[in-house]
């Protein structure tokens, strides 16, 4: 794929093949919640696209930034997509499905530091399923599936099924966002895939796990020095911005999910007036948004975790892990005891795992942020198998999760570390270890589980320092926020303070479920409805709404 170069196209980018985009996983924990700096942006402010100014900028110096894309940009607001095949590749199933859906793919040339737009340039990967009813053409809209670090150019398909009769009148652009999937990569040749462990049962745990963070930190800035200043949710909404501009549109609509609405909620910071309908579903809210996005979730997952044990009960024929919610949770804890001891060893062979304590936690954490029935059982025979290896007995993995495994544990299949150079790009982390164990400490006597796991220390604690301040919300923005009242990852609260940053916005919430994300995907009626009316219509409805888990959605 090649975006077209006129004669004031942007400069060769880096063009390095990538993997087929990734399948969204289980086991793969796509965070949303999943989300002191050097005042440099005086500089960049000068050169960023329009809307683009630093956030301590005054409201003049905005405005008069938000008129002009100019300070070297224009060659790339103007270059126009070369759109083609999706296929890369021999292998490449997914671009293959994406070309019998219809999709067209295409890259667009950015600027690897917008600060310095003649220097290097790199490629952001864009899709396109385009709009049928043309007559009725609405405009673009552009996706995100949160992570951070979600590659969304295989999603146009999906997107156009969840919106139903309106989709035909959207072109529907998916985007993998600078440095992800079929973009330039990065690759921190990490010898695993997630980093979000827990602290475990001690201080030595603990301890190990200070020395494998700072060592993944080290590894990514040995690989990739020279790109992790400019990976930022920053630098994503401006490459959005000029992917706007590339598709000749004035207005572009979107829809994030997770880790997404916070990009799109800094979107409408940086480039107010330039987005139309927008969709945030499961939000973050940007005052948390921190490199421990996972902290001040731990009473959502225990919920979740409780309600689950409650379903596993009534199924103990199937699983055997107890008939009541408390057996159920009594194994939970048998699991995570055990693998205290020493590491539990789960499947055989090639496809042979010994977890620990800092692992187990997470394939908890990650088992429980869907409480549709598939979602249910596939968590029950992970977790009878984990009851099974704390026995010392041999097992069996269920069909499918030996390769997530493979990628979250080892690192195997794809690029590791995107999702932490942004996170880690976007907010400066506490980097004394002392203090994460004194919060690990704390919240342990309370949240024995998940505790040690949100105040964990992560890569963040040993990276350099973002170059730009975060986003903060200073301007009111029209958006239709969807939340669920237990989400487990971006938890409610998260959407009820967005929607106060946000007077214009208007929130659907969803009663009754522990789920995360929403929309096209959970087949709740009155939220799809609610959505689809607004990217319809594109007004919101007068108030606020609240919809009802509908009966029998976990079985």
């Amino acid at each position: 794929m090649r975006s077209h170069e006129a004669a004031d196209a942007p400069p060769t980018a880096d063009r390095t093949p990538v993997p087929a985009a990734r399948r969204a996983s289980s086991v793969g924990l796509v965070l949303a919640a999943c989300l002191a700096t050097i005042p440099t942006l005086a500089v960049a402010a000068e050169a960023a696209p329009a809307g683009a100014a630093h956030p301590s900028a005054s409201p003049s110096a905005s405005a008069s930034a938000e008129n002009r894309s100019g300070a070297g940009l224009d060659r790339y607001y103007g270059q126009r997509p070369r759109w083609g095949s999706c296929v890369t590749g021999p292998d490449d199933t997914t671009g293959r499905d994406l070309d019998r859906a219809g999709v067209q793919c295409a890259d667009v040339t950015v600027p690897l530091d917008y600060a310095a737009p003649r220097g290097r340039t790199i490629t952001v990967a864009i899709s396109r399923l385009r709009a049928t009813d043309t007559r009725h053409r609405i405009g673009a809209i552009l996706l995100n599936i949160g992570g951070p670090g979600g590659p969304a150019v295989a999603h146009p398909p999906a997107a156009r099924a969840a919106m139903k009769e309106v989709g035909a009148r959207y072109d529907i652009v998916g985007f993998d966002p600078r440095f992800v999937g079929r973009s330039t990569p990065l690759d921190c040749g990490w010898p695993l895939g997630m980093t979000w462990l827990s602290a475990g049962a001690d201080r030595a745990g603990f301890d190990r796990q200070v020395a494998l963070q700072k060592s993944l930190a080290d590894k990514c800035r040995a690989t990739g020095a020279s790109v992790l200043p400019h990976i930022s949710t920053r630098n994503t909404a401006r490459d959005m911005d000029v992917i706007r501009g590339a598709l000749g549109e004035r207005k572009i609509s979107y829809l994030g999910y997770s880790y997404g609405t916070y990009l799109g909620t800094v979107y409408t910071q940086m480039f107010p007036g330039r987005h139309d309908r927008m969709v945030l579903d499961g939000a973050i809210d940007p005052g948390d948004y921190r490199p421990r996005l996972l902290e001040g979730a731990e009473r959502e997952n225990e919920k979740a975790l409780a309600d689950w044990a409650v379903w596993a009960a009534e199924r103990h024929g199937v699983y055997g892990l107890g008939r009541t919610r408390a057996e159920v949770l009594a194994s939970v804890d048998r699991v995570v005891a055990a693998s205290a001891r020493g590491p539990l060893t789960i499947g055989s062979g090639a496809d042979a795992f010994r977890i620990d304590d800092s692992q187990v936690p997470l394939l908890l954490f990650s088992g429980i942020a869907d409480d549709t029935e598939p979602a249910r059982a596939s968590f029950g025979e992970l977790l009878s198998v984990l009851v099974k290896a704390a026995a010392g007995a041999p097992t069996t993995l269920p069909e499918g999760i030996a390769g997530e495994l493979r990628y979250a544990l080892r690192g195997e299949g794809e690029p590791t570390g995107a999702q932490s150079a942004i996170i880690c790009g976007d907010v400066a982390a506490a980097r004394d270890p002392e203090q994460y164990w004194r919060d690990i400490e704390r919240s342990r006597a309370a949240h024995p589980l998940f505790g040690p796991l949100t105040h964990n220390i992560n890569p963040c604690a040993f990276w350099d320092r973002p170059r730009e301040e975060p986003t903060r919300v200073r301007r009111d923005a029209s958006a239709l926020i969807v939340a669920a009242t237990g989400d487990p990852r971006t938890t409610y609260k998260g959407s009820v303070e967005l929607r106060r940053l946000l007077p214009s916005s208007r929130l659907i919430t969803l009663e009754g479920a522990n789920r995360h994300a929403l929309y096209g995907s959970y087949a709740n009626a009155c939220v799809d409805d609610q959505v689809n009316r607004y990217l319809a219509t594109g007004r919101l409805p007068a108030k606020d709404r609240t919809c009802v888990k509908e009966t029998g959605r976990d079985g």
